[in-house]
């Protein structure tokens, strides 16, 4: 990382009170297989979050690991079907994994660069928003489609870089901010995303992030 940018601490991951266990990993109901994504090791995993970065353009962010080596990167470009631009979700390689379209509280998630509904991979609607929380929503193409049960739900607090991912009970990833004798130590710039056991779709979880601080400054 430049020179210029604060240090990022070594992650510090807390347990929550249920997180999903290894013996509970969710491949079988996720996109994951069918996108072709390897299994990842049953261990807390942590990436920071950097928006609005002086190397970046307006609506960039990446995510890296402790030792700031790139992991994913978002990238905002035009698209003919939509007047908004779409949130592409590239991996470390600039490879694309996901086209994430939003549009009126709503989100569509779609396999590489492909507009297809054949490549609909999930759909996202915001289910409660005020000044201080939203929810959201999240639907598996695969799993429920046509289905009004949802297979995730995020709730936290955009503006305090909060969230938390559940699947059912358990949680399977929460963002907060850095913080260092209780005192936030590089803003709300930068933020942690700890992604718990049993969960092998990164990218996907990475993209719900991308979706749920979408917009906020």
């Amino acid at each position: 990382m430049s020179s210029g940018n604060p240090p990022i601490p070594s992650p510090q991951s807390t347990p929550p009170a249920s997180p999903i266990q290894p013996d509970q990993t969710l491949e079988a109901s996720t996109s994951a297989s069918a996108i072709g994504f390897p299994p990842i090791s049953h261990l807390p995993f942590d990436l920071f979050v950097r928006k609005r970065h002086q190397d970046l353009k307006r609506g960039e962010l990446t995510f890296t690991d402790s030792s700031g080596n790139l992991v994913f990167k978002v990238d905002g470009k035009s698209s003919k079907s939509t007047p908004q631009p779409r949130r592409l979700l590239l991996d470390d390689s600039g490879t694309p994994i996901f086209s994430i379209f939003p549009f009126d509280g709503r989100w569509q998630g779609f396999k590489g660069e492909s507009e297809n509904w054949k490549d609909l991979v999930f759909r996202v609607g915001r289910t409660y928003c005020s000044l201080l929380t939203t929810e959201l929503e999240v639907f598996l193409v695969d799993e429920n489609w046509g289905d009004s049960t949802s297979d995730f739900k995020i709730k936290g607090s955009p503006f305090q870089r909060s969230c938390t991912i559940y699947k059912g009970n358990s949680i399977v990833a929460q963002t907060s901010l850095l913080y260092k004798l209780k005192k936030v130590i590089v803003g709300r710039r930068i933020f942690k995303l700890t992604i718990f056991p049993g969960f092998i779709d990164h990218a996907l979880i990475v993209a719900l992030i991308v979706i749920y601080f979408d917009g906020r400054k």
